[in-house]
């Protein structure tokens, strides 16, 4: 008989009796019967209860527990107890280190295909780069990153490329391609962290890794041909900077001979200069104390170097009337030096 709740005088039965019985009359007799069964019930329950009240957490995970919804606790590595059917655990791995592309995608079979919509960028003197680059990043509370931000690697995927447009923004295109790789990946890497910490995200970024930096290839060929403008460019001003290392120094030398050799001859004018004014003052002393004296002597000094290598005369003015005026210095001076020369002669052995 079916217990009736509305007629209490009537035979009530245990439920669990009657779904004992519906089984045993449809299963038969491979059933255990009686109190068999229903002690291998309760030992099924009480693994259930079991099973439903404990969890592990790996090395590598975080537990968060939730009731009804919401969070009420968290839980480290190792075994731990829950209300059975009432609180549920997530488990994300917070020591993975998770990757994200961006501006391009890898396929199964490895190969990579930018995707123009994520990878071209402006920079900040006007020319477009197309951007690929690696974000790696850590969970550093699970609780924040499982409930704070929905669609939290979207999240992650906008806000790295927003940060590194901005930094591509504020950049040339010779630092992209060149020397300014590691700077921009630092600058975005730190304006990341910071755009997630604002959203409270839970999450750690480990590093931002450029993979290509590349004009578009619509425009290749013209930026190789200003690459190899700038090349040439740069190939002339060394050129032009080695041949002025030359010539400067060697310009220099000569000026300072020059200069020098002025000084030197300044020097020798001054020295010179002095000793015919000594002399001067000298010849002016003598010809002060014998004026006729040194008046002949000077006139026949300079007519000696005005007029050198030719015979001169001496006229005595008083004596002309009666003599012939004449007086051969060149020959007393030659009837001079031939004794002199014939007397060496005879001393010589």
């Amino acid at each position: 008989m079916v217990w009736n709740p509305k007629d209490p005088w009537s035979k009530r039965t245990d439920p669990l009796e009657d779904v004992l019985r519906q089984a045993q009359e449809r299963w038969g007799p491979r059933l255990p019967s009686g109190g068999g069964l229903r002690g291998a019930i309760l030992v099924l329950v009480a693994i259930l209860f079991i099973w439903q009240g404990t969890f592990i957490v790996a090395p590598d995970e975080e537990g968060v527990v939730k009731r009804f919804g919401d969070v009420v606790r968290t839980a480290g590595p190792g075994p731990h107890l829950k209300i059975p059917f009432v609180e549920t655990v997530e488990r994300p791995k917070v020591e993975k280190l998770h990757r994200l592309e961006i501006g391009f995608r890898t396929d199964r079979q490895g190969r990579q295909q930018m995707l123009p919509k994520e990878a071209l960028m402006l920079t900040g003197d006007e020319n477009i780069l197309a951007v690929e680059f690696i974000v790696q990043y850590k969970i550093k509370s699970a609780r924040d990153y499982l409930f704070n931000v929905d669609e939290i690697e979207e999240t992650i995927q906008k806000s790295a490329e927003a940060a590194m447009r901005e930094v591509i923004g504020k950049s040339k295109i010779d630092e992209a391609l060149t020397t300014g790789k590691a700077q921009i990946q630092q600058d975005t890497q730190t304006l990341l962290q910071g755009i997630l910490d604002s959203y409270q995200a839970g999450v750690q970024i480990a590093a931002v890794q450029l993979q290509d930096v590349d004009p578009p290839e619509a425009v290749v060929a013209a930026f190789k041909d200003v690459a190899s403008a700038k090349e040439d460019r740069e190939k002339l001003i060394n050129q032009s900077q080695g041949y002025r290392n030359d010539i400067i120094p060697k310009a220099k030398g000569e000026a300072a001979q020059v200069v020098n050799q002025a000084k030197g001859y300044a020097q020798a004018r001054l020295t010179r200069a002095q000793g015919e004014a000594n002399r001067f003052l000298r010849t002016l002393k003598e010809y002060n104390q014998a004026k006729d004296i040194i008046s002949k002597r000077i006139y026949i000094e300079t007519m000696e170097e005005v007029l050198p290598g030719i015979e001169k005369v001496i006229v005595d003015g008083k004596a002309g009337d009666r003599l012939l005026p004449f007086l051969p210095l060149e020959r007393q001076r030659q009837g001079a030096k031939a004794p002199a020369a014939s007397a060496e002669k005879k001393d010589s052995p």
